[in-house]
């Protein structure tokens, strides 16, 4: 019989991704929690601090909501292929927008990610304000796949 740790140990595994933006706190980019894999809050942040759909245009900083949620579903897809999982894994999306003015550019890369009616499921909901001022959206999952 397996003690608490071991156990725990066991079953609950959470992976910082080389190559991927460092957590900016103490968490991990994934957690698996046996059969459950949970991707941590994700940007359209780099490795090297920068954003993807950050752009600087005469002058004016634009923030484009597309490119950033292409960015942010790319890196959640790179970091559940850590764990041998696939978007087509993922049963619950959650969703932070800046601007609910956004709702409409993010919903239209989201669906070249996503089924309608096999994805996941979904909340989207408006924050005041993310961890940088260029980030207009960040996302987490909840995926299922079966341990090995």
């Amino acid at each position: 019989m397996l003690d608490e740790k071991s156990h725990k140990d066991k079953h609950m595994k959470g992976k910082t991704i080389e190559g991927k933006a460092k957590p900016l706190g103490a968490y991990p980019h994934i957690k698996r929690v046996g059969d459950f894999i949970f991707v941590s809050g994700t940007s359209s942040r780099r490795a090297d601090n920068s954003h993807v759909g950050v752009e600087v245009v005469n002058g004016v900083k634009q923030l484009d909501i597309k490119a950033q949620t292409k960015a942010v579903l790319e890196n959640i897809r790179d970091i559940l292929a850590k764990e041998n999982a696939t978007l087509n894994d993922v049963v619950d999306v959650t969703t932070f927008l800046v601007d609910m003015k956004d709702f409409n550019g993010y919903n239209e890369t989201y669906a070249t990610f996503f089924e309608k009616e096999n994805g996941p499921t979904r909340t989207t909901v408006a924050v005041h304000q993310l961890p940088h001022p260029d980030l207009v959206i960040e996302i987490k999952v909840m995926a299922f796949k079966k341990l090995n």
